[in-house]
Order: C-alpha cells, then sequence, then structure tokens
C-alpha cells in the first residue's frame, strides 16, 4: 500500500509537470495534495514497516513527538488543501469569465502557503502542550502511530486544557475548511441546476466528481475512526480504524483523479508510454 501510495501520487505529479496543458490552479492544488499524501505516508508507515520486519513496537519519546508533529502538519494541510479545491471549483463553476483572474498565480501560491503555516501552527501548539505532559510509567500506545488523543488519555498530569484545546483546534482547522467545502458545492450545485444545457450540467460535475470523491473518503473514514474511538474499548479495533483514516485516502486519491479525469488520463498515457520507449 506504501509502494502504490508513492507511485501513484508521484505519477500524478509527474504529469501535472511535463503537460504544459496541466498548468493550471485546479492541477497546481492537486500536485500539492498528492505531495501531501506522500508525506503523509512517510511520517507513519516506514516506522510501521521497520516493526512489523523487527518485532520490535518501541519508540523513543522523542521520535513519538517528532512523528506526532508531522502527522498533525500534513493532516491538516490535507484540510486546507481539500477546502482551496472546493473554492477553485466555485469560482470556476460560478464565475466562469472571472476565473483567470481570481485565480490567478499570485493566488494559488499564497492560499498553499498560507494552509501550510496555519498546519504548522497548530502541530506546533499541540506537540508543545504534549511536552508539558508527564507520564508515570513506560507506554503503551493502541495505535501503529503516535495519535494525539490516546497519548493524551495516557498521561498522568491533568489533561483538561489540552483536551479542550483539541476540541477547538479541531473547530478550527478542520471545521472550517469543512464549512468552506460545504459552502462551495451548495453554490455549485445552484449553479449548475440553473444550467439550461444538460451537456453543461453533465460537464460541470465531471469537473467536480474526483475532487467530491475524495473529499468523501478523506471525511468518511475521519467520521469512522471517530464513531470508532467513542464506541469502542478495543485498542485494536481502534488502531485498525486510524491506518484506514491516515492510510486508505492516500493510496485511493491517485486512482480516483485518474479515473475521473479525462485530461490526466490522456497525460499518463502519454509519460507511461514515453518511460515504456526509453526502457
Amino acid at each position: 500500500m506504501y509502494l502504490v501510495t508513492i507511485l501513484g501520487n508521484l505519477l500524478i505529479i509527474l504529469a501535472v509537470s511535463s503537460d504544459s496543458h496541466l498548468h493550471t490552479p485546479m492541477y497546481f492544488f492537486l500536485s500539492n495534495l498528492s505531495f501531501n499524501d506522500i508525506c503523509l505516508s512517510t511520517s507513519m508507515i516506514p516506522k510501521m514497516l521497520v516493526d512489523l520486519q523487527t518485532h520490535n513496537q518501541s519508540i523513543t519519546y522523542k521520535d513519538c513527538i517528532s512523528q506526532l508533529f508531522f502527522v498533525l502538519v500534513f493532516t491538516v494541510l490535507e484540510n486546507c488543501l481539500l477546502a482551496v479545491m472546493a473554492y477553485d471549483r466555485y469560482v470556476a463553476i460560478c464565475h466562469p469569465l472571472r476565473y483567470t483572474l481570481i485565480m490567478n498565480p499570485c493566488l494559488c501560491g499564497l492560499l498553499t502557503l498560507f494552509s501550510l503555516l496555519i498546519s504548522i501552527v497548530d502541530a506546533l501548539l499541540h506537540s508543545l502542550m504534549v511536552l508539558q505532559l508527564s507520564f508515570c510509567t513506560d507506554l503503551e500506545i493502541p495505535h501503529f502511530f503516535c495519535e494525539l488523543a490516546q497519548i493524551i488519555k495516557l498521561a498522568c498530569s491533568d489533561t483538561f486544557i489540552h483536551n479542550i484545546l483539541i476540541y477547538l483546534a479541531a473547530c478550527i482547522f478542520v471545521g472550517i475548511p469543512l464549512s468552506g467545502i460545504i459552502f462551495s458545492y451548495v453554490h455549485i450545485v445552484s449553479s449548475v441546476l440553473k444550467m439550461s444545457s444538460s451537456k453543461g450540467k453533465l460537464k460541470a460535475f465531471s469537473t467536480c466528481g474526483s475532487h467530491l470523491s475524495v473529499v468523501f473518503l478523506f471525511y468518511g473514514t475521519a467520521f469512522g475512526v471517530y464513531i470508532t474511538s467513542v464506541f469502542t474499548d478495543s485498542p485494536r479495533k481502534t488502531a485498525v480504524a486510524s491506518v484506514m483514516y491516515k492510510v486508505v485516502p492516500q493510496v485511493l486519491n491517485p486512482f480516483i483523479y485518474i479515473l475521473w479525469n479525462r485530461d490526466m488520463k490522456g497525460t499518463l498515457r502519454k509519460v507511461t508510454d514515453k518511460i515504456i520507449g526509453n526502457l
């Protein structure tokens, strides 16, 4: 699954960078999302693979905090990029004549940098708060990686402020992007339904289909993890759910965009033919 994640997302980045027809805001954000998926998977899976190979599931405190920081950065960044991509589709469908003026290269770069900045701020805030916690004994985290909520549960010191911070950060860094996605698609659906041409409606929905599928996959698995953690006390089920949330979307995202997007399929066919020809 890790190799498929790396190769699939690298193919998308290669396709976007090699084809000038794909040098548009939508594909710029898609290549950033693919790079983020690679980073998110790399922050967890290699350590998991080493643990499986060596049968040693320990991790140092310093490495655990580092892993926690990077997982938080790339998870929040995924939220922000999905929201930015929804805004891009909103402008393209609801304001097509002003699309190139609004979604200019400067704004695209600023949106990406701002998303990265708030992701780092959120991860730093949580990591520094975890460093203030005290632990009584050697810990066994019921996850395949250092997950924030599980670490806080195992602390001996008071975690009331930490729990408030988690919910507050979730409302800001998850709730606001999700609200932006919902807002964008409400307006998109409203604009599409007003179109008189059925061909125009189909084209508009097809440009949003892949992004909408990725959104449902990401938030659907996240919601599933939350439900699992609330209604089950089984560490094994919680761990499996966490892997579904952090691994499966990153594996499937490239396939969703490749299968849904005609331009992407055409470009990838050219790229693979060129690679095979050189071999």
